[in-house]
């Protein structure tokens, strides 16, 4: 049987996929969080650890990037889509971790909203990142994580008017406000990485 050598670039696919379906786990373990704060502590580690395995992916994808030659599409969106990636979990984890700091004991309901509308827009996010090998049917994937961000936006105006309606006392509107800002923070990320694999496609047509 001939050796067969496997082209490297493949492998981006791969590891954007693996990044992806991380990202989906911490949202919905962060959705599981906002929705019952008991045992905060361990939910929170275990988001912990999946944002240290993203960390890890993306070190992959980089230095995957550092050391191949013919790239399947521009270094420049390879980059934007590692670290976009990166910068969901990021927020994910920050929410998680201020949660925990703050010892909040009672989950703010929007907060939740929040989350739910994650958990929607990183699993269609993960979806559309499956389609980058080959760039097709992926714009339903688009239109849907724009709609799912615009809904995170009404939601989060919804919150910020709320905090700042009199009902908080000023040092809950700021707890409250650096957390929802957080995780507008990570929707708004999902809305990047649709921006990014939009643009790769049109430059493949």
């Amino acid at each position: 049987m001939p050796f067969q050598v496997i082209p490297k670039e493949h492998a981006f696919f791969d590891l954007y996929q693996r990044a992806a379906e991380n990202v989906a786990r911490a949202a919905a373990e962060l959705a599981e969080l906002t929705s019952d704060l008991s045992g905060a502590d361990a939910k929170a580690a275990r988001i912990k650890e999946l944002e240290h395995e993203g960390d890890e992916l993306t070190h992959q994808i980089l230095a995957l990037l550092n050391t191949t030659f013919v790239t399947p599409f521009d270094r420049g969106d390879i980059y934007r889509l590692a670290s976009t990636l990166d910068d969901i979990l990021d927020a994910i984890e920050a929410v998680a971790d201020l949660l925990v700091l703050h010892r909040v004991e009672d989950p703010l309901p929007e907060l939740h909203q929040q989350a739910t509308v994650l958990v929607r827009a990183t699993d269609v996010m993960k979806e559309a990142l499956s389609r980058l090998r080959s760039l097709t049917d992926l714009n339903g994937y688009l239109v849907e994580i724009n709609r799912l961000e615009n809904e995170g936006d009404r939601v989060y105006r919804k919150t910020v008017a709320h905090l700042y309606s009199g009902d908080f006392k000023a040092m809950d509107v700021l707890k409250w406000k650096d957390l929802v800002d957080q995780m507008e923070e990570a929707i708004d990320g999902c809305e990047d990485i649709a921006n990014a694999i939009e643009s790769i496609a049109l430059k493949h047509v």
